[in-house]
Parts: C-alpha cells; structure tokens; sequence
C-alpha cells in the first residue's frame, strides 16, 4: 500500500503507544481518517476504485473490525474487571 492511509495508521500509533482499557473504549479515529475511509467506501459504491484504494479500504475495515473487538473487550473490563 503506497498510499498512506490516515485511519490505517492512527489505529496502529494507537496500539502501538500503549493504551488503556478507557483508551480504547474511547478512541474514535480523526476527522481526517473518517473522510478518507468514507471517500474510499463512495468510490467503491460507484466502482471506481483502482486495486490499491481497494486494499487500502479492505486494510481499514479489517482495522475497524478489530477496534471494534478490542473496545467490547474493553467494556466488558471496565464494567467486570477483567
């Protein structure tokens, strides 16, 4: 993937600095990220996306659906402590 993707590496920094379990149930990724995803969600609607922005929005949703586990799992150690 050649183009960079905001949401795709905020998610990464986000893990990689160590986090909390309020952290996680918390983060929402910037404004920046969430235009870029859903310009790449638009294309895909309107079948215009080459093969890299195809791989750059399959990377991002599989990062969005592993923060979606991750802040579950985060609730559920908030709520009941591990």
């Amino acid at each position: 993937m050649s183009t960079a993707s905001p949401a795709y590496f905020e998610i990464i920094y986000f893990i990689a600095a160590g986090t909390t379990p309020e952290a996680v149930a918390q983060f929402r990724p910037s404004p920046e990220a969430q235009h870029r995803v859903a310009e790449l969600i638009d294309g895909e609607h309107a079948g215009r996306l080459s093969a890299e922005e195809k791989s750059e929005l399959d990377y991002c949703l599989e990062l969005e659906h592993i923060l979606r586990m991750a802040k579950g799992r985060a609730r559920q150690i908030l709520t009941r402590g591990r």
